[in-house]
């Protein structure tokens, strides 16, 4: 199964670098299943109903989600009619949406798309790892199981916890791979069980910012710890920012991977495979 992991969406910057690449990009690449993290869509801040149909319009099959989830008040009343977009599965009980869902890929086989948060210098919410077990324990992975592919969105600020949660399900999910601090980083690898991993998959935004804000006014934060202007996107050329994996239709794990960085002010860099 050949999968494309974007990240954070930030700001109309980085909607319209989707929503106007992610067409082209899905065919030149023969994506069979494409994961989009969509919490800063809307101003920095949460994704709009009509922002979730505009990803899925062209071409997502999955929108994550993260801290930021629940900043658009519309998307309570939505998510629950929405089965591609999901929230971390580790929010409490009764929270409206679902942590994971199961996609349909081409040729006849199916994906398992799960969203966690980390703890780590974030909200308190419940043992991300004890609910992303739990989701996986559900579903059986390769030809034999009930699903041929496992992607977990793990979006957390600590490196550690991420790379945590990797170890601990490598084997078990093809790609385990961060959100949330919006740069890329270079640790992209296959792990000793088979799992793919990266740290963080950056961001679709504008990097001539301050992870995806204007440069002033998130700047002057630092240097004055007092309320300021409110944080507003930078609105410059983005890039597109995330990973493209191939994996085992047999085992489900991970045989070869490669990082995307699309437009913008980012070196470029673009799968051979």
């Amino acid at each position: 199964m050949r999968i494309l992991f974007l990240g954070d969406v930030v700001g109309r910057a980085g909607r319209d670098a989707v929503t106007g690449e992610l067409p082209a990009l899905r065919a030149a690449l023969k994506a069979d299943l494409v994961v989009v993290n969509v919490e800063n869509a809307s101003h920095g801040f949460g994704v709009s109903p009509d922002m979730v149909r505009a990803f899925l319009a062209a071409g997502a099959d999955v929108l994550t989600l993260g801290n930021h989830s629940w900043d658009r008040k519309e998307i309570v009343g939505f998510i629950d009619g929405e089965p591609r977009l999901i929230r971390p599965l580790n929010y409490p009980p009764g929270t409206p949406g679902r942590g994971s869902t199961v996609v349909d890929v081409p040729g006849g086989r199916k994906a398992l798309v799960v969203n966690a948060m980390g703890r780590l210098f974030m909200e308190p919410l419940d043992d991300p790892f004890r609910a992303v077990q739990g989701a996986l324990a559900a579903h059986r992975l390769g030809a034999g199981g009930g699903v041929q592919a496992v992607l977990v969105d793990i979006h957390a600020e600590a490196s550690s916890e991420k790379m945590a949660m990797a170890h601990s399900f490598d084997g078990r999910a093809s790609l385990v791979i961060g959100t949330h601090t919006h740069v890329p980083s270079g640790d992209y690898r296959i792990l000793e069980g088979g799992t793919a991993y990266m740290t963080d998959a950056g961001m679709c935004g504008d990097y001539d910012s301050v992870i995806g804000m204007q440069k002033g006014p998130a700047s002057l934060r630092f240097w004055k710890k007092v309320p300021g202007e409110k944080l507003a996107p930078a609105e410059g050329p983005a890039s597109l920012s995330g990973l493209f994996v191939e994996t085992d239709d047999a085992t489900g794990l991970a045989l070869r991977l490669a990082p995307v960085r699309l437009g913008g002010k980012l070196s470029q860099a673009m799968p051979d495979f």
